[in-house]
């Protein structure tokens, strides 16, 4: 019976051992593409817009209340600076203003019982007037203490810390608007002739796995005087804030006389061939299992091939590590 025992129990823990761990792989959405003879580019996301904030004033940076990366909206307080000297300003400015006032009720009592004379009621009214000029200032230097957020958008850089000096006009963050991005592409000057504003892009960031359609493009007048290549933005749409500035992006300009709008393109290393001849690719479930799919290949376009049927844009194929793969494998990417 002991001898029973032991066997089940070893059974029992080979069966554990022997459950695989998930398979990495390298993976790609399938994106609409163009069958044509358009290139290829390589772009790189830029913000919309950047506006770099900083003090008015020299101080020292008490509290910095936002960090890199944080979504900020316009009015937010960003950060503050030591603003012992400000209010001991404020308080002799006030001060003064009080004493002001009080000579002017003093000698208006004077000045509406005419024994005031006419130039030194001016001189006090001069005092009123110069005193609440310094209150004035007292409080605009009292509240440039406190960074302001220009505008709303993300905060990109932050340049200064707590503890740290500022000085007027150093920029201490910059917020970055990425609601809309621009990809800046460098294309050939024998090539610029063919894109215009309204030209349709294709734009794939492999860094999320996500594809975009391009919108307005903008043409930069001037070449570059070493490569011969002019700079063109194109606006894209970052509603869910998922582009970033610095990332990489393949871009295909689709011309006019493109053919097979809409195909579905997988890069020529993902296609395997059986032995009897037929074609595939591993495409990877919602339940992250791995299956293998035949699929029929149209024209070859650089790097990537177009799938005339077997797959369906949006679904996920395996680009790297199918090596390792078989069929109902648990996959990981």
């Amino acid at each position: 019976m002991l001898l029973g025992v032991m066997l089940i129990s070893s059974c029992g823990g080979k069966k554990e051992h022997d459950v695989k761990a998930p398979t990495r792989v390298k993976t790609q959405v399938v994106s609409p593409g163009m069958v044509d003879n358009a290139q290829t580019y390589v772009g790189i996301v830029e913000e919309r817009e950047a506006t770099a904030v900083s003090f008015t004033g020299m101080g020292v940076v008490k509290r910095m209340l936002v960090n890199e990366g944080q979504a900020v909206s316009k009015g937010q307080l960003i950060a503050e600076m030591d603003d012992t000297q400000a209010r001991n300003l404020l308080s002799g400015a006030e001060a003064q203003m009080t004493q002001a006032n009080d000579v002017l009720v003093r000698y208006k009592m004077l000045h509406d019982n005419g024994s005031l004379p006419e130039v030194k009621w001016v001189e006090v009214q001069s005092k009123v007037a110069q005193a609440k000029s310094q209150l004035e200032v007292a409080r605009k230097t009292l509240a440039d203490c406190r960074l302001i957020a220009p505008v709303g958008g993300i905060i990109g850089k932050k340049l200064i810390g707590a503890g740290e000096t500022a000085m007027p006009s150093q920029a201490v963050v910059s917020i970055l608007d990425i609601s809309t991005v621009k990809v800046k592409v460098a294309v050939p000057e024998a090539e610029i002739g063919g894109i215009n504003a309204s030209t349709s892009t294709n734009i794939s960031v492999e860094a999320i796995n996500a594809s975009y359609q391009g919108g307005q493009i903008e043409k930069g007048v001037q070449a570059d005087a070493l490569t011969h290549t002019y700079d063109i933005r194109i606006n894209v749409a970052n509603g869910d804030r998922k582009l970033l500035p610095g990332m990489v992006a393949n871009v295909r300009f689709i011309s006019d006389g493109s053919q097979a709008i809409g195909s579905k393109m997988v890069p020529v290393t993902a296609v395997q061939k059986k032995s009897d001849g037929s074609l595939f690719v591993w495409t990877v479930g919602k339940d992250s299992t791995a299956h293998r799919t035949v699929v029929t290949i149209g024209q070859t376009q650089g790097n990537y091939v177009s799938v005339v049927d077997g797959l369906n844009i949006g679904d996920r194929i395996a680009t790297e590590g199918y090596q390792k793969l078989s069929e109902g494998t648990k996959v990981i990417y």
